[in-house]
């Protein structure tokens, strides 16, 4: 199997070596693991692509490169300049924080996972949620290390995929903020949404007097309702969300087919 890893943390982010040592088990003994990532932290860029600037790439070392742009950006030069032939599955992440609730329509870990599903190409976006348990941890991703394989190995042996000439399926996977010996089992869960303020602006004036303005997150251990990807988190579980790349509001379409 060959697989290709990115994420939104940046090439030396140490949740991506421990993705990548999740994929080499999950490829075996004559797979082929492929990094392609950027080269500087590219949080919140969603599904952004430098569709209007190049795109600068450099390979540190065998089967390893690095882009000068978002985790989109990096699946397409995987895609279409790197790799010698289409990868099997894309994997990115393992995020360092959660990619559940409203997180996920800022997520360049998502957008990652995305550009795959919309490339045709099998993939899985996989993050971990902190909090006190786990925050400052030796290894803040010890859930994920232990676990990840096992869940994607499960999603690619059971999980329905969707059909070809549609939007194709792609999963959310988000590890509980505990340790990994306390992890209960997995739930298949929606994306919820915290009640809270979300992402806010906050101002600043430097030394030099200009102003700056800083983007600020709101609490992140808020109860989303049962059946949602942050609850279940919260209550230990590992969550597993299907997505596409289809913004349809799909329940409204009667209502609004009616009402013109």
């Amino acid at each position: 199997m060959r697989i290709l890893i990115t994420n939104d943390d940046g090439i030396n982010a140490p949740g991506l070596r421990t993705l990548a040592a999740i994929a080499t088990e999950i490829a075996g003994p004559g797979g082929e693991v492929w990094t392609v990532a950027p080269a500087f932290e590219q949080s919140g860029v969603g599904h952004c692509i430098s569709y209007a600037n190049p795109t600068m790439i450099s390979e540190l070392g065998p089967r390893r490169w690095a882009a000068e742009g978002s985790p989109a950006d990096c699946v397409l030069a995987g895609f279409h300049d790197i790799l010698p032939g289409r990868p099997d599955l894309v994997l990115s992440g393992i995020n360092r924080g959660n990619n559940a609730g409203e997180n996920v329509m800022y997520s360049g870990t998502i957008g990652g996972a995305m550009e795959a599903a919309l490339q045709g190409v099998k993939a899985i976006a996989l993050s971990q949620f902190l909090g006190p348990r786990n925050y400052e941890a030796e290894d803040p991703f010890e859930a994920a290390a232990v676990h990840g394989a096992r869940v994607i190995q499960h999603l690619l042996d059971h999980a329905p995929w969707g059909e070809e000439d549609s939007y194709r399926l792609f999963y959310n996977v988000n590890f509980p903020p505990i340790p990994a010996s306390d992890v209960k089992d997995i739930l298949v869960a929606r994306q919820g949404r915290r009640k809270t303020a979300g992402f806010v602006m906050e101002g600043q004036v430097s030394p030099t007097g200009r102003r700056f303005l800083w983007v600020r997150g709101s609490e992140q251990s808020v109860d989303t309702g049962p059946g949602t990807d942050v609850t279940a988190n919260l209550e230990g579980h590992i969550s597993v969300t299907p997505m596409r790349a289809d913004l349809t509001a799909h329940d409204a379409l009667a209502a609004l087919e009616a009402a013109l």
